[in-house]
């Protein structure tokens, strides 16, 4: 949920609203859980997810593991907090961007391209490291819902908003060409496509055709949508 605090021509105070089944205390409540947020992004980032825990972490920001389990129960929903967060800050920027235009076929350009372009920091959130957490996205994200537990958690709504990203983007396919029969599956496979040619990009580049520069993934992927809802 994106919650505007307070509007004006000035300013524009913005919160991303998780869901309260995803901790067991507000990290945005109190300086230590947004602590516990920014050093969890870094050391994930740099440890990955199976070698991080909430011993170092408790280490990193000087106080000790008990009061990380204060704010959650485990890592693996911090890890399902920061997907959360990433994907309602997301939704945010496609809503923003897109909410004065009123053509739909413009409207998808800027979703790929919010979707498919590198990530860029975000001074809205002072303690949230977008970039850090974009390449946590993509390097860890799938452990959040690959486990035996995907079905439960799901009825307990830990993938609503990044359901409900795909659901608006799906909409302004829908609004383009009415007929087309598999919005979901489009957005979806441009979401995951897009990670892992960063991925490969990144690791593997003999799988991919990126180039340093020349935004070809989101060119990809713009042809890719447009062809398919010819």
């Amino acid at each position: 949920t994106i919650i505007f605090e307070h509007c004006t021509m000035e300013k524009l105070n913005i919160r991303i609203n998780i869901s309260s089944s995803l901790y067991s205390k507000d990290p945005e409540s109190s300086n230590l859980g947004k602590d516990i947020i920014s050093k969890s992004i870094e050391m994930i980032n740099q440890l990955g997810f199976e070698a991080f825990n909430f011993k170092k972490l408790g280490d990193a920001i000087g106080s000790n593991e008990s009061s990380v389990y204060r704010y959650f129960s485990n890592k693996h929903t911090l890890l399902i907090y920061l997907v959360n967060w990433y994907w309602s800050w997301m939704d945010y920027k496609i809503l923003w961007y897109t909410n004065n235009i009123d053509d739909p076929k413009i409207k998808i350009k800027t979703a790929i391209e919010l979707l498919s372009a590198d990530v860029k920091q975000d001074s809205d959130f002072s303690f949230i490291n977008e970039v850090l957490l974009n390449k946590i996205i993509i390097m860890e994200s799938s452990k959040a819902y690959h486990n035996k537990d995907i079905d439960i958690e799901n009825e307990k709504g830990f993938f609503k908003t990044y359901k409900q990203l795909v659901h608006r983007v799906s909409g302004f396919i829908t609004d383009y060409n009415p007929k087309f029969e598999f919005p979901h599956m489009l957005v979806s496979t441009v979401i995951e496509g897009a990670h892992n040619q960063r991925f490969f990009a990144d690791h593997l580049p003999s799988l991919t055709d990126f180039k340093e520069g020349e935004n070809n993934i989101i060119k990809f992927y713009t042809n890719l949508v447009f062809n398919a809802l010819k």
